[in-house]
Formats: C-alpha cells, sequence, structure tokens
C-alpha cells in the first residue's frame, strides 16, 4: 500500500479543553449529498476515543511546508502538547482545532464507526467546509511529497 499515494491530513478532536490529534492518510470522499467523509483512525489512539466520546472530528488537510506537522502528529517529531500551544491553529465553529494555513479544512459530525482490524473506520458528515491555498502534502512510498 505504501505505493498509493494519498494527501496527508490531521485529524484532530477535543476532549474537554484538551486537544488531541493524529495524521492520516486515509481520509475519503464518500458522498456528495449529503457531504460525507471516512477516515481509518487505530483503534489505540487517544484521538479516536476523543472521536467516539464526543461524535465529533475536524480534518486539516496539510500542505508541503507543512511536514514538520506531520511527522509531530505521527509521533516522529516532539509532541504537541494538549493545548496545542506550539502550533498555529484555529477552533472550528464546532470548538475542535484547526490547523493553520492548511490547503483545506472539514469539520465533522460523527456518523458511523465500523471495526476494521487493528482500525476503525470512521465516518464523518461535513458540517462546514473551507479552501486554502498551497500545494498539498502527498505521502508516496513512504517519504513526502508534493504535486509538482
Amino acid at each position: 500500500m505504501a505505493r498509493l499515494p494519498a494527501g496527508v491530513v490531521v485529524v484532530s478532536a477535543r476532549v474537554g479543553d484538551e486537544f488531541r490529534g493524529l495524521t492520516a492518510s486515509s481520509l475519503v470522499s464518500i458522498s456528495l449529498e449529503p457531504p460525507m467523509v471516512l477516515v481509518g483512525l487505530e483503534r489505540e489512539s487517544a484521538t479516536r476515543a476523543a472521536i467516539l466520546e464526543t461524535r465529533a472530528f475536524n480534518v486539516s488537510l496539510l500542505t508541503r511546508s507543512q511536514e514538520f506537522i506531520a511527522d509531530r502528529f505521527a509521533g516522529r517529531a516532539p509532541a504537541i502538547d494538549p493545548h496545542w500551544m506550539t502550533l498555529p491553529h484555529r477552533l472550528g465553529t464546532n470548538g475542535i482545532p484547526l490547523i493553520e494555513d492548511c490547503a483545506a479544512s472539514l469539520e465533522c459530525r460523527l456518523l458511523q464507526v465500523h471495526p476494521a482490524g487493528d482500525h476503525d473506520i470512521c465516518v464523518g458528515e461535513v458540517q462546514a467546509a473551507a479552501a486554502g491555498r498551497g500545494e498539498p502534502l502527498i505521502l508516496w512510498d513512504r517519504s513526502f511529497w508534493t504535486l509538482h
């Protein structure tokens, strides 16, 4: 599967006043009416637990210049603190963080969860979406790329 190119996103959630997030490359658009996406979340993830508890999540589609952010949320660089104090972000209308300067962002309400091996497939209805700017960050063959 490393040979399949995929966009790189940060999936975020909120529990109380603490934020959670993880890097994913499994975001898929599955419906236009209503707008729906799915994302695979590792079953042991604190972000997944927060999403199941609050029934909401956001998605920040990263740009090529945000490779370090992808590494941080994947656990390959210094961890993000629970309030994301060192990371430029804003809160969506649902109170969940979105990373600043992304290629696009989505605010989602969790609709369904389907077990799939060591992950869960989480289906969300998109409540709000915004386009940003910048070349998207792509994962291919275990390395980051962009479109040009």
